[in-house]
């Protein structure tokens, strides 16, 4: 089904009035990136619970040197995320976009 110039219009006007921030999920990744907030803010709750769960298992497990472990690899995460924002916001646009064009609720 192709879909006219005024809905593919409507579609882009939603998308841009309902998407996520960019500068949300960073102020998210900065001050709550260790507990996964911005990849719980951007969709991506399986990834979320993990790195929380690591880093909770981290935080308890410290007092006996292998917290540093799970905490090593959520800081790591944590900065490779960094990199990977802008394009977690572009494929949520995405798939809203997807959707929206799909069940042609605009």
């Amino acid at each position: 089904m192709s879909l006219s110039t005024e809905e593919k219009m409507l579609i882009e006007q939603r998308v841009s009035n309902d998407a996520k921030s960019p500068v949300i999920a960073y102020v998210l990744w900065f001050f709550l990136g260790g507990l996964g907030g911005h990849r719980f803010y951007l969709g991506r709750v399986g990834s979320a619970v993990i790195m929380l769960a690591l880093f909770v298992v981290g935080i308890l497990t410290l007092g006996l040197f292998i917290g540093v472990v799970p905490l090593g690899i959520v800081g790591i995460w944590i900065l490779v995320d960094a990199f990977l924002i802008p394009g977690m916001v572009q494929s949520s646009k995405d798939e809203m976009r997807r959707q929206l064009a799909q069940n042609g609720a605009v």
